[in-house]
């Protein structure tokens, strides 16, 4: 266990309504456990991880929401929370839309709260897709194909020679409004369906951007975790590889595994560095039929798994964040590699829709994809990345697998597992009452699986006449947001 001082408080801040974000809960227990007097700015409530030994209070977001391009209320809500705490604390933001506001107002919470120094503006940046395809083409990161249309007709045109089905993102999601049955993400089939949405940009609040779709399949989605002191500099770094995932080879990590990999490292850190990163990062990629991994959505706050990427010793990158905000030494990362980190709840429903449970995978994958290097050339843990091209997925081998962390259940901490089995097993018998009764589930924000497989859009689905308005989606927004 390495030497570890809590005095400091912490409050844990995230502004999406998802009582399922197992990430906030990881981050309670990471620093709680370490003796961190921990609270937490969320809905009301605070879900399933309102429920936690390790949290020492939940204090309410800002009345009435958050306007993104308004972070006064945040402001007013962050010092109403400091004076309760009664001292400076650190602000680990859990989500996109916090650590954008955040960002903004931070030179008017100094001396209130420890946060990451950041660039003027650089969490909104790299959270918009168009500035990210930008600083991809501009230091030579590998990133899908991407246009960005000026006009409906210029949307038609981009989507043809890109080849359908193409995919849609809008720059900024957060700006998206509630109940537009507008989606971040969206799989395009026609170059009609991308003339109309294009039409919808007023609506959106930002640009629409067109990119190459590159189809999913075993061993194809990796992501990179990350923390940085001042000037970019790694603390604790990691690539892993989703097994499975929610919605099935679209969403968050239901089952992940710490693995190392020289081309997804070298490029997390060439980019922090790039960018003077400081505070924690999450970076998804995929990798395309040539074997090129491409960075395809940049998040400036911690991933839902990052528990992932702990060591030996106990230390994580919000631990790691921890120690370097409050003046601490920050370890040198040991150990730790093959670990796997499951989502219960969304494993279980990966696994049942998609018909494979996670070793199988790694098996099918083994079989088709050489090993690369050994795992000490790669680069894990302070980001020591190889400095080669490109090389091939690696599948652990049995020695290296590590210990399994659950993302709810933890014997030390129970009433959270326990909370979350009841509050979804309460949606889904909901939603089945729902169906079976051919009743809608009116008003309620969704989102579905946006980017599906050939082999699975193919079962009842007519592109060729795609409907004016989206239908409802399939599962709800707090079921899917990673």
């Amino acid at each position: 266990m390495h030497a570890f001082d809590g005095h400091v408080p912490a409050v844990v801040l995230r502004l999406d309504r998802n009582p399922f974000h197992h990430g906030t809960l990881g981050a309670v227990r990471s620093l709680g456990r370490r003796g961190v007097e921990v609270h937490a700015v969320v809905e009301a409530g605070g879900g399933p991880m309102g429920r936690s030994r390790y949290l020492r209070a939940v204090h309410p977001g800002p009345a009435g929401g958050l306007d993104p391009e308004a972070p006064e209320t945040l402001l007013e809500c962050l010092v109403g929370v400091s004076e309760r705490i009664g001292g400076p604390a650190v602000l680990v933001a859990m989500d996109d839309l916090s650590a954008i506001a955040v960002a903004r107002i931070a030179p008017m919470l100094d001396g209130r709260f420890r946060i990451p120094h950041q660039p003027d503006g650089l969490p909104a940046r790299v959270a918009d897709k168009a500035e990210l395809s930008r600083l991809c083409a501009r230091w030579d990161v590998p990133h899908p194909e991407t246009v960005i249309p000026a006009s409906g007709a210029e949307a038609a045109e981009a989507a043809w020679r890109l080849g359908l089905p193409v995919v849609a993102k809008w720059s900024r999601p957060w700006l998206l409004p509630a109940g537009a049955g507008l989606r971040s993400t969206t799989l395009v089939h026609t170059a009609a369906e991308a003339r109309r949405l294009y039409e919808r940009t007023q609506e959106a609040g930002s640009r629409l951007l067109l990119q190459r779709f590159l189809p999913a399949g075993t061993d194809t989605d990796w992501f990179f975790h990350g923390a940085f002191g001042r000037g970019g500099h790694p603390l604790l770094a990691g690539s892993g590889r989703k097994e499975l995932s929610w919605p099935v080879r679209t969403g968050l990590t239901a089952v992940g595994r710490w693995l190392p990999d020289p081309a997804v490292e070298e490029a997390g850190l060439r980019l922090a560095r790039r960018l003077g990163y400081q505070g924690i990062l999450d970076l998804d990629f995929r990798r395309d039929e040539k074997g090129c991994f491409r960075l395809v959505d940049f998040n400036p706050r911690p991933g839902a798994q990052f528990r992932l990427f702990t060591d030996a010793g106990g230390l994580d990158v919000v631990q790691a964040m921890y120690l370097d905000l409050t003046g601490q030494r920050v370890p040198e990362p040991a150990g730790g590699l093959g670990r796997v980190f499951v989502a219960e709840n969304y494993a279980l429903l990966a696994a049942v829709r998609g018909r494979q449970l996670p070793w199988r995978s790694a098996a099918e994958g083994r079989a088709s994809v050489p090993a690369p290097a050994r795992a000490e050339e790669s680069g894990a843990g302070r980001g020591r990345a190889g400095g080669g091209r490109p090389g091939p997925v690696r599948v652990a081998p049995r020695a290296e697998r590590g210990r399994v962390e659950a993302a709810w259940f933890a014997a030390d901490d129970p009433m959270p597992f326990l909370a979350m089995l009841a509050a979804f097993l309460g949606r889904g018998a909901g939603k089945g009452v729902r169906v079976l009764r051919g009743v809608p589930a009116h008003g309620r924000r969704t989102a579905r699986a946006v980017v599906r497989a050939p082999r699975q859009r193919a079962r009842g689905l007519t592109p060729s006449a795609p409907p004016a308005t989206p239908a409802a989606p399939a599962e709800p927004d707090e079921l899917v947001t990673r």
